[in-house]
């Protein structure tokens, strides 16, 4: 009597647990099946809960698994700290700024002056308000106003002429407002030419004046020179 009476009892104890089953769908935790209120379903010893058939080691929780241990991720050390102190405990150099590069316009002298004259003719004047113009919307330190002459004519003569040449286009400047102190003006002569011997060797008279012209010239240099900065 008592064997038809197990197959009942079992089904019992089957009817009673199907609805936590159910219930454990409610609150799923990846990999596990829980009941109604959260918890696990199964022993509360490792390896006792029920897996669901998704389960992998990587989704393993305690206290059902054992978890793997994830290793704090290591942040290299850089092989220089900005902000150390070097081993002789001087405080570290700050970085200097790199100066912007000069400015540099060449004016042909035959713009500015009739052939072997230092007195501007009208349209220098024009070329040269245009560099005033150029210097009124930058901050610079320094204009280094170079003159520079062919070699017809002695050494010597070429010499005073080129300093006469970058003296005239400093008063200029000057009249038209630009710190004396920040200019500066230099001759040399015939001793730095665009040109060579070879390029006119076979010229004179106006074809010669002609082929050294890019020798005759004034260089102004601006150092230090960027765009000014508005004033509110």
């Amino acid at each position: 009597m008592k064997s038809h009476h197990l197959p009942l009892v079992y089904s019992l104890v089957l009817a009673a647990l199907l609805p936590s089953l159910v219930c454990a769908q409610a609150v799923p935790i990846e990999g596990y099946l829980v009941d109604s209120s959260g918890r696990f379903v199964g022993s509360a010893t490792p390896g006792q809960c029920w897996h669901t058939a998704e389960w992998t080691p990587a989704l393993a929780q305690a206290p059902c698994d054992p978890v793997a241990k994830v290793a704090a991720a290591v942040t290299p050390k850089p092989a220089f700290e900005p902000n150390a102190l070097p081993a002789s405990g001087a405080a570290p150099v700050a970085a200097v700024a790199a100066a912007p590069p000069p400015m540099k316009t060449a004016f042909s002298a035959d713009a500015l002056f009739a052939f072997d004259q230092s007195s501007l003719k009208p349209e220098g004047t024009q070329m040269l308000d245009d560099l005033v113009a150029q210097l009124q919307v930058s901050n610079y330190d320094q204009v280094m106003v170079t003159g520079d002459a062919d070699r017809i004519g002695s050494a010597v003569y070429n010499q005073k002429l080129s300093e006469r040449r970058a003296q005239t286009v400093q008063a200029y400047l000057l009249k038209k407002d630009v710190a004396a102190t920040k200019i500066s003006t230099s001759g040399q002569g015939e001793s730095n030419p665009v040109t060579t011997h070879q390029d006119c060797a076979d010229k004179k008279g106006a074809p010669l004046i002609a082929c050294l012209q890019p020798d005759r010239r004034v260089d102004v240099e601006m150092q230090g020179t960027k765009a000014a900065t508005a004033t509110p």
